[in-house]
């Protein structure tokens, strides 16, 4: 099954903007590397945090995996963190195996997300220490 990847540019600025990767059918190892060429530009204009919508993915591998492991990576150095949302129970059954990973992010909808990111801008702005 191919996978369809949608890259939008959810709220801000490009460096400080909230991207969205919508991803629909299957990430596995045929085509986790066209994921991760599609990430690579994203990751170097996105700012902290980046949200995956996964309701249209049916399936993972170790490989997707791999690639959201590499994001999530990238983003805690950054000091932000990739979130997950609307995810096929099949999918969250995959993710409650590595929910124990730090610095990964579950939402069951957009707009729970974006009450956590609103949340994070308002500790940044008042110079605390980013944490939520």
């Amino acid at each position: 099954m191919p996978l369809d990847i949608q890259i939008v540019r959810t709220a801000g600025s490009d460096q400080t903007g909230v991207y969205t990767v919508k991803l629909t059918g299957s990430l596995d190892t045929l085509t986790a590397p066209d994921l991760e060429k599609e990430l690579t530009p994203v990751m170097a204009r996105c700012g902290k945090d980046l949200m995956f919508d996964l309701a249209g993915l049916k399936f993972i591998s170790s490989a997707g995996l791999r690639v959201f492991s590499m994001v999530r990576k990238q983003l805690k150095e950054r000091g932000g963190m990739a979130s997950f949302i609307s995810l096929q129970p099949q999918i969250t059954e995959v993710f409650a195996i590595i929910k124990a990973l730090p610095g990964v992010g579950m939402f069951t909808s957009e707009a729970e997300f974006d009450s956590y990111i609103a949340a994070r801008q308002r500790i940044v702005q008042n110079g605390q220490n980013g944490q939520v």
